[in-house]
């Protein structure tokens, strides 16, 4: 593929691919990162593009594809393994607040709708991806994110 070829069809798809990014990855820089990184790959693999017919359907299937990389690392990143060892004891009430607290969001998650709920569980407690709750429940994967966004963010309105 000639690079005017390049600028003419996948180029003018930045605003839209900008837009699914950070759709999926709830973050602007991220959004960012993953269409640079996409428009990268692209023009790396440019000599085997002339096969392709719709360049903006293989330009989104490619950034879902980056976009859902990127949050299974960065699950893994934000959940270690094991804790690390402090050292610390709670004094009495701390833990008395703390437990209030857990009290607190034990009663929001009760609260939910019952499709939030089941979302929330799936992916906190049993740690399934969202491709695995869309399997289990049969909703749709975008729909998965959804439910699971409004959830925290009610949870976090009630704590």
């Amino acid at each position: 593929m000639t690079e005017s070829l390049f600028h003419r069809d996948y180029l003018p798809l930045a605003d839209t691919l900008y837009r699914i990014a950070f759709y999926l990855l709830e973050s602007e820089a991220e959004a960012e990162d993953a269409v640079q990184e996409l428009y990268l790959r692209l023009w790396e693999s440019r000599d085997s593009l002339d096969g392709i017919r719709l360049p903006k359907a293989y330009a989104i299937r490619m950034l879902k594809n980056i976009c859902i990389d990127r949050i299974r690392k960065a699950s893994h990143e934000t959940c270690p393994e094991e804790l690390p060892q402090t050292g610390f004891d709670p004094a009495p009430d701390d833990a008395l607040d703390a437990r209030a607290r857990l009290d607190k969001v034990l009663e929001a998650v009760k609260a939910l709708p019952e499709r939030q709920r089941i979302v929330l569980i799936l992916r906190t407690v049993d740690g399934l991806s969202y491709e695995e709750i869309a399997e289990r429940t049969g909703m749709n994967y975008l729909t998965c994110r959804v439910l699971l966004s409004q959830a925290r963010s009610r949870i976090k309105s009630k704590v």
